[in-house]
């Protein structure tokens, strides 16, 4: 497997917002949420594959049979968004484009929470981000931890300061 350097935390968010302005999926809630996802999922974009040849690709470690899934029961129904989500893909929206193409991941990871029911949590909010993502992107049986994430959260999000 290899690993990339980590993303400093001010270009990951101006990235995430050049990705999600254009698509009116942008606001301060779901860049805090998408960071602290991507903190999480690959250590801030350390790892872009899954170990043990894992299913999970790119910054925010996607499973395929998910990146099929929002294709197929989501973007299918908005074909606007979806052609502009596959505009980002460079015509390919398959799961390994996830694995070099920030912006793909990032949009995907996007419409992965805008599919779900519910108000996003406050940026304000670490506990609400913390079980927003436990509950609709790590799932109660995923491995992550609460203690972990905040961890994660504070070293590559805040850069180790407090929240």
């Amino acid at each position: 497997m290899t690993t990339y350097s980590p993303f400093v935390s001010a270009d990951l968010r101006k990235q995430i917002q050049a990705t999600l302005n254009p698509l009116n999926l942008w606001n301060e809630d779901v860049e805090e949420l998408l960071l602290a996802t991507c903190a999480q999922e690959s250590l801030f974009g350390t790892y872009r594959t899954q170990g043990n040849g894992g299913p999970a690709r790119g910054v925010f470690q996607m499973e395929g049979e998910d990146h099929d899934d929002i294709w197929k029961n989501y973007l299918a129904y908005h074909p606007g968004l979806a052609a502009q989500i596959k505009a980002l893909a460079n015509g390919n929206p398959v799961a390994d484009e996830m694995i070099n193409n920030d912006a793909y991941a990032i949009a995907m990871a996007r419409v992965h929470y805008l599919r779900k029911p519910g108000n996003l949590p406050s940026c304000l909010d670490l506990q609400a981000i913390w079980q927003y993502y436990k509950k609709w992107y790590n799932t109660p049986q995923g491995a992550a931890t609460q203690l972990q994430f905040v961890i994660h959260y504070q070293k590559y999000v805040t850069d180790g300061k407090a929240t």
